[in-house]
């Protein structure tokens, strides 16, 4: 590197430094025409200067990378607290005045881009949807090595660039995705340059990976499979040397990466040695590449104040908000920001107009590959429909409801397999070591579980490239996820239920994002995020009480309705019409709750479509009321076995009561409940009273917590008429009926709750109760002597003997 070309890179530097000062501070006199005075700052000062130097000097080499070899990259700031740092280069980059025309580039623009950050009716400090050229906000740490291999699954071109902060490396899920590159296929997929960026303290206290010894700290890289190469800048007023040493570790790991994807490219993605500078234990075919990585050690706030009230800033946890927090009150903290900011010598870098001098614009890349202006960070642009299996094709024929049982997942599993048949490109299904066991494995027919170390000869479905990605880690499958869905393309999260909880916060983190990008006229839409929850609440053979738990659906409603969506299909075709449906969708959340075991088929292919249309709908087949004439009674199910449950129930109570008039009404969408004034899909309070009536008795057999449905019913007219089971923290390793009978779901006590519920029934049908409770009796006594469920519960059918 040239002397001329590292003074490019360090004006660069200068300039995007200049711009996070002046957004954290300044709401007035951009360019110091004036001596700064106290109004010219904010009243309010927001912001984290400590990382934004470090992300500054990053993506100023990164420029000069892209440049000279038209690299498409991808930027991750894994510290995106350092918002002001992704701001200010997508400014001088030019896109944020591309899309944010208020904010042009002069004078006028610049004051507005300063303004504005951090500001009531402005942006947030962090490197957020409204950001350019992000899709890690990084506020909740943690995610961003996941995001950035997510981002290059079959995206064989692009590079993503993810700076790692200290802090952040101290997380689970960043200690987890270290090992990404084991599903990585150099062949078919592009590379993750991580940069580990030890600045040396979190908010208060030092970071482990900076303090822990260097020779450990590598051994401890190379463990994971890494070539790290330190650059460490030893004296931080010697920035030339720092540049030098951090382009020539940059430029080695770019060749390196060149080098592993030449290799695999030309073999075929047979595997190889490990890559150009990788060894491997088990000799050729044997071992993952070993990929390139940067570890930059810098002072924390560098370049900024050295000392405050005779306090060392710099390079301590000092710096990690705003170093100068009185400049509106204290003349010498104001004298010092005027210092800090000239410092940067503002003269330099920008014209009599507030424009960046074009001598130093030339170091920003043109077009698409300006990492501001990225397509790959706006993955709506890049997005293609899929290409989805004929429904007709895998629905299963019902002749009668509820005589025969079918499996859902196996019936959903080999739509998927088509699926990805016809979209090897586009579309991968996550899971943490789960896809088997949730009885998806008919997608093994067509693809494998992606791997890349060693692979033994009694290994099944393993192999360099894949559609299916296995990983013992829930943050891994929804950060990998997260990645591939903000860069364009599709996919599925399919996991126990009781463990997604595992990403409740990620889970939260992604749907904020949705909910402001969606706001967002230049975000285009994204694929939605679809999690497929299986092996639920009430049927865990193998497991008890610590895998019982539908508590995720409660927390997923908590956010904005228009990007919340929650499915329970009641049987096989009812799933595949609600994965065709959510797999078509944009910029939503897709909850979709379903059981792996074989349950009764209810409905035909064409009924199970229209059902999943309507979200809800009575079932007259399960039912016993009268045409033209009010039910005495609303029995009401959403969620397989609830249903199954509840159908048993209406059954019951047409042979003992053959007079009551009881509606069946299946709920599949769930957000159907609530006001159309709270959800989209929500019914008017007129719909809602004709299906479930405005004062007759409604027993609500749920799929999780009743609390919920009280919630999401709370305006409806008859909500003091519903009475809800569901679960209620009552399990064990035990038999399916005997769970439902645990938590009141079963059906002897719904057709009870009827009983009680109407009007002057109970009276009349106390034999009818009794005979009931009897038969409850009865069936736990059975799972006590037999360990299992009684033949007639097992093998029950509707309109069976």
């Amino acid at each position: 590197m040239d002397d001329a070309a590292l003074e490019l890179v360090d004006r660069w530097w200068r300039a995007a430094n200049y711009l996070s000062v002046g957004q954290i501070y300044l709401r007035s006199n951009p360019l110091l025409r004036e001596p700064l005075s106290a109004a010219d700052t904010k009243s309010r000062l927001l912001g984290h200067w400590g990382t934004t130097p470090g992300l500054n000097f990053i993506y100023a080499h990164l420029n000069r990378a892209i440049r000279r070899d038209r690299q498409e990259m991808l930027f991750i700031a894994g510290p995106g607290h350092g918002g002001p740092a992704v701001v200010a280069n997508a400014w001088l980059e030019g896109t944020y005045s591309e899309i944010y025309g208020g904010v042009g580039q002069d004078e006028d623009g610049m004051a507005e881009l300063f303004r504005q950050f951090s500001y009531p009716g402005g942006i947030p400090s962090h490197a957020a949807p409204e950001s350019p050229g992000s899709i890690n906000e990084g506020g909740e740490l943690g995610y961003s090595l996941a995001h950035a291999y997510g981002a290059v699954f079959d995206n064989p071109g692009l590079v993503a660039a993810v700076v790692i902060g200290d802090g952040e490396a101290e997380t689970g899920p960043l200690a987890a995705s270290w090992h990404s590159h084991n599903f990585l296929d150099p062949a078919a997929d592009g590379a993750v340059l991580p940069i580990l960026h030890l600045n040396g303290y979190k908010i208060a206290n030092p970071t482990i990976l900076a303090r822990m010894p260097e020779a450990q700290l590598e051994q401890l890289l190379r463990g994971y499979g890494h070539e790290p190469h330190f650059v460490t800048v030893s004296d931080p007023d010697d920035t030339a040397a720092a540049h030098r040493a951090f382009a020539e570790a940059l430029d080695e790991c770019l060749a390196e990466i060149g080098a592993i994807q030449a290799e695999r490219r030309s073999d075929g993605g047979a595997g190889g040695t490990g890559g150009a500078s990788g060894d491997t234990q088990g000799g050729a075919g044997d071992g993952a590449a070993r990929w390139p990585m940067i570890v930059l050690r810098s002072p924390k706030g560098w370049t900024g104040p050295k000392k405050v009230d005779g306090q060392q800033v710099e390079g301590t946890w000092r710096s990690h908000q705003v170093p100068l927090n009185e400049v509106r009150t204290n003349t010498e903290h104001l004298a010092q920001l005027e210092q800090w900011l000239k410092s940067y010598r503002p003269e330099e870098l920008f014209d009599e107009q507030g424009r960046l001098n074009p001598d130093i614009a030339v170091n920003a890349p043109d077009g698409g590959l300006r990492m501001s202006a990225t397509p790959h960070a706006n993955g709506g642009l890049l997005l293609r429909p899929l290409k989805q299996p004929a429904y007709a094709r895998h629905a299963v024929d019902v002749p009668e409801p509820g005589a025969e049982r079918i499996s859902p997942m196996i019936t959903l599993g080999s739509w998927l397999r088509d699926l990805i048949s016809l979209n090897p490109e586009t579309f991968r299904l996550f899971g943490p070591d789960e896809t088997a066991s949730n009885r998806l494995q008919d997608v093994y027919e067509v693809t494998d579980k992606v791997w890349q170390y060693r692979i033994d000869h009694l290994d099944e479905h393993l192999a360099r490239a894949g559609r299916v990605m296995e990983v013992l880690s829930e943050h891994l499958c929804q950060g990998w996820l997260e990645g591939y869905l903000l860069t364009g393309r599709h996919g599925v999260f399919n996991c126990y239920e009781a463990f997604i909880h595992i990403v409740d916060s990620m889970f939260n983190q992604h749907a904020k994002w949705l909910k402001v990008s969606r706001e967002l006229p230049w975000r285009r839409p994204v694929a939605s995020l679809n999690y497929l929850l299986s092996s639920h609440v009430w049927q865990q053979d193998h497991n008890g009480f610590s895998h019982q738990d539908p508590g995720f659906i409660d927390h997923a409603v908590n956010k904005k309705a228009e990007v919340i969506r929650v499915y329970l299909p009641p049987d096989a075709n009812t799933l595949l019409a609600v994965m065709e449906h959510c797999l078509n969708s944009r910029d939503y959340v897709n909850i979709v709750v379903s059981g792996k075991q074989p349950s009764p088929a209810w409905l035909g292919p064409a009924e199970a479509s229209e059902h999943c249309q309507r979200g809800l709908g009575i079932w007259r087949f399960a039912g016993s009321e009268v045409p033209g004439e009010e039910p005495d009674v609303v029995l009401a199910c959403a969620g397989d076995v609830p249903t199954v449950e509840t159908v048993a129930a209406a059954e019951l109570l047409k042979q003992g009561a053959p007079g009551l008039k009881v509606r069946v009404v299946n709920i599949v969408d769930l957000m159907r409940l609530q006001d159309a004034s709270e959800h989209p899909h929500g019914l008017s309070s007129r719909d809602f009273d004709g299906i479930f009536t405005a004062d007759k008795p409604v027993i609500f057999a749920y799929h999780g917590y009743p609390a919920l449905i009280h919630r999401l019913t709370y305006r409806r007219t008859n909500r003091e008429g519903l009475h809800v089971r569901g679960y209620k923290e009552e399990g064990t390793t035990t038999t399916p009926f005997d769970m439902a009978m645990l938590n009141g779901i079963d059906r002897f006590q719904l057709a009870i709750d009827a009983i009680d519920r109407v009007p002057g029934f109970a009276e009349k049908h106390s034999l009818l109760r009794q005979a009931l409770q009897d038969s409850r009796i009865r069936a736990r006594a059975h799972t006590r002597e037999h360990g299992e469920d009684a033949a007639e519960i097992r093998t029950w059918s509707l309109h069976s003997e």
